[in-house]
Order: structure tokens, then C-alpha cells, then sequence
């Protein structure tokens, strides 16, 4: 077989690879694992202080963007609803806390007697602005109820790699209750214990959750969304896998292409 005839053999077994290999996406590099794949967790947030409110919030992290989408009613009307990411990043146990933090008995649980079980404020969800603790009483830039005590929230922001890559151990708080029913903040409970200015019922802990794990299934009611989660790579050991193939299919065609070029022309048929 002549040079010629081996050199178009070997270029003609190249071909399926290489079709097989372009198809792979490049590689990315906006995440912390080199991957730009967002992933999503649901956040359930359950009552506290008796306040009948409920919740979901979707955490979407996309390298250190995070999106935050939160769905929640029951809360208290026409008013700001300061709101946070509690929680540690260095392996501390936070969790939401249950009615014995109320260690006044006197039947609220305020942030201070709170914060033991779920930790300092780690990001203020503000509407714009700062999100970072230094924000946590700025309640000209918190979302507000509407008029049916229901509340909506988007925001993208920047956090840290840390914030990124311990997102599981983190969870969502949000504050304001009204258990006089008078439809606004009193005095009623007296002055919070984080501002004398504000009254403890617009800084005291209305519902909390916890991460459960990246979303899947159905959407929750409410119709939030579970964010720009991409499927990017996916695909991609199926495509390496079938190159690889190619590439060893084209080998075996070359090695007995020149196997016969070797042998005697008297043994050729």
C-alpha cells in the first residue's frame, strides 16, 4: 500500500472523532468547579411566632451569583418585611429555632433570643443597595407586603465563593409580625432590642427555613420559579464516550490497513 493510500486512510478514520469531539461544548471556567451549571435549592418557610406566615424561597447559584426568588403570604399588610441568609459558612449547626428560644416566655421570640439557634445575618435581601450584614435594619430598601399581606422578591447578586460553596447550610429568615392584629407595627411587644426606634414587632422573626436540597418536580404554589438552573455538559460523556469510540475505530482501521502494507505481495489477495 502506497504512503499515499495510508495517509488518506488515517485522515478518512480521523473524521468520525473529530465530528464526535467538536460537538463537546468547551469547557467552562465561571464556576468554582469549572463549571457553569446553576443549581437551585427550595427553601420552605414555616410560621414563627404564631404569625401565619408561610413561604417558599428558590436560592439559584451560578458561580458566586446568587439569585434569590421568594414567594410568601400571611404576612403582615402594607408593611416591610426585613429579610435575611442566616447561617455560618465554616461548619456551624444553625437551624430554624423552635418555641423554647423564647427564653422570656413572655410568647415572641425575638431576633436576639433567635439568633443562637439560626445564626448571624450573612446577606440582608434588600430590594437594592447593600446586601451585606451593615444592611440587615434597612427597612426603607425591604420588601413590602401588598395590601394582602402577600410578597414577592427577585434579586441576582454577588456573593462570596464561601457563600457559594456552603449554600446548603444556610437558610432564609424574615421578620415583621402583628400579633395585636391591628394590621401594622406597635409597641405593643415594646421596642426592639436592635434599635429602640423600632418597634419589636417589625424586627421580630415571622417565618424561617432551611435548605431542603435542589429542587426537582413540581413548582411550589405560588409559581416561583426554580431559576436559570442550566443542563450544560450534560450531554457531554455521551459525546466524549462516542469520540472515543471513533478514535479507537479509526486506529483499528489504520493498524490492519498497515498490517497488509507490510506483508509480502505474494500473500496479498
Amino acid at each position: 500500500m502506497s504512503a499515499r493510500h495510508i495517509a488518506r486512510l488515517t485522515a478518512l478514520a480521523a473524521v468520525p472523532a473529530a465530528l464526535a469531539l467538536s460537538a463537546v461544548p468547551a469547557a467552562a471556567h465561571d464556576g468554582h468547579d469549572g463549571s457553569t451549571a446553576g443549581h437551585t435549592y427550595q427553601v420552605d418557610l414555616d410560621q414563627l411566632n404564631d404569625s401565619g406566615a408561610t413561604g417558599t424561597a428558590m436560592l439559584t447559584v451560578e458561580g458566586t451569583r446568587l439569585t434569590v426568588k421568594i414567594q410568601a403570604s400571611g404576612l403582615v399588610p402594607g408593611q416591610p418585611h426585613a429579610q435575611h441568609i442566616h447561617g455560618s459558612t465554616e461548619g456551624h449547626d444553625f437551624h430554624c429555632p423552635d418555641p423554647s428560644a423564647d427564653k422570656n416566655k413572655d410568647g415572641i421570640i425575638t431576633t436576639a433570643e433567635g439568633l443562637p439557634s439560626y445564626g448571624d445575618i450573612n446577606i440582608s435581601l434588600t430590594t437594592k443597595g447593600d446586601t451585606s450584614k451593615n444592611s440587615g435594619l434597612a427597612v426603607d430598601r425591604m420588601p413590602v407586603a401588598d395590601s394582602n399581606g402577600k410578597l414577592s422578591y427577585e434579586r441576582t447578586i454577588t456573593v462570596s465563593q464561601a457563600v457559594a460553596d456552603h449554600i446548603k447550610d444556610l437558610h432564609v429568615v424574615q421578620h415583621g409580625i402583628d400579633p395585636n392584629g391591628n394590621g401594622k407595627y406597635d409597641f405593643g411587644k415594646g421596642k426592639s432590642e436592635l434599635d429602640p426606634k423600632l418597634p419589636q414587632e417589625a424586627t421580630a422573626p415571622t417565618d424561617c427555613g432551611m435548605v431542603k436540597g435542589a429542587a426537582v418536580g413540581s413548582m411550589p404554589s405560588g409559581g416561583v420559579e426554580t431559576g436559570r438552573g442550566s443542563t450544560q455538559g450534560v450531554e457531554a460523556p455521551g459525546l466524549i464516550a462516542g469520540g472515543g469510540a471513533a478514535l479507537t475505530a479509526g486506529a483499528a482501521v489504520l493498524a490492519v490497513s498497515m498490517r497488509r502494507s507490510r506483508r509480502p505481495a505474494a500473500n496479498r489477495r
